[in-house]
């Protein structure tokens, strides 16, 4: 079992003080400690289930300060790191680099659904700056050469901006998101989030279902969702879609095993399938 999505993040101090004051606001009301460390999601992974983790850089200390992700992954054998790096600052490629010589960082994620000027504070689906993005070829020349995945948080209206990152870079391989922001009433073969389909006649390109709790307008197990979980897989094929929790960023509606059991409940799911959503299909995609 391989949890794709999970956060951890130290306590502030003098060289990494807290300064997205959105994203306290949001922890103070986690049903978790304050300060979620590694130590404290490796506890949690044991009490579920999940045998490794890769912690998503969280931003509470300036967006782009990785220092804690790529301590802990340093430190442990059963996690492994996605980072932030700004594709528009100066020396970005050689930042990406810095971390990618990091064992167990794999790659670095592009928060899309955010305005460039409130990275990580706030999200807004007509925020276009990804499609700026891509003219940074040094950064994405770093990317390639150092084997990085691309994560990739953008709401479902903005797929159409991805798919021309996707088409600039085809030999990346690629990671989106929480169902890009769709919920429930967000139809799946028609408009917006039917992008995916483009999207998927890219082998590098893997879809998550991660936060679901969050997604979802109902309780466990989340059963308005799950027709957006079915129509993913018949386009990416279980090979490509992978489950992430994002805990503890659900902790305040869910415990961390609601945030895996739920696809037990997924009808038309097989045993195999899940065994591959919940950790071969990461480490086919990305690890191998």
């Amino acid at each position: 079992m391989l949890d794709t999505h999970t956060h951890a993040w130290g306590p502030p101090s003098e060289a990494h003080p807290w300064v997205n004051a959105a994203l306290v606001d949001d922890v103070d009301g986690f049903d978790t400690h304050t300060v979620y460390t590694a130590d404290r999601l490796r506890d949690d992974m044991d009490r579920t289930g999940v045998d490794e983790a890769v912690v998503v850089g969280y931003p509470l200390p300036e967006w782009t300060d990785n220092y804690y992700t790529r301590q802990v992954v340093a430190d442990s054998d059963r996690l492994y790191g996605i980072v932030m790096v700004d594709p528009f600052a100066e020396g970005a490629a050689d930042h990406l680099r810095e971390c990618m010589a990091v064992d167990g960082v794999v790659g670095v994620r592009l928060g899309a659904a955010c305005p460039y000027d409130r990275m990580w504070e706030t999200f807004d689906p007509e925020a276009t700056w990804l499609r700026d993005a891509i003219e940074e070829r040094a950064f994405w020349e770093a990317a390639v050469e150092t084997d990085a995945a691309v994560q990739i948080l953008c709401d479902h209206r903005q797929l159409d901006q991805a798919l021309e990152l996707v088409e600039a870079y085809p030999g990346l391989t690629y990671l989106f998101d929480h169902f890009a922001h769709a919920g429930p009433g967000t139809p799946t073969g028609e408009g917006t989030f039917a992008r995916f389909s483009d999207l998927a006649e890219y082998d590098g390109v893997a879809a998550k279902v991660s936060e679901m709790p969050h997604a979802s307008d109902t309780a466990f197990p989340y059963e308005d969702m799950h027709d957006h979980v079915r129509w993913l897989v018949e386009e990416f094929g279980r090979e490509r879609v992978i489950w992430g929790s994002d805990y503890p960023n659900v902790s305040d509606v869910a415990t961390y095993g609601e945030s895996l059991r739920w696809l037990d409940h997924v009808d038309g799911l097989s045993e195999s399938d899940r065994t591959w959503i919940t950790g071969r299909s990461f480490r086919r995609h990305v690890l191998e």
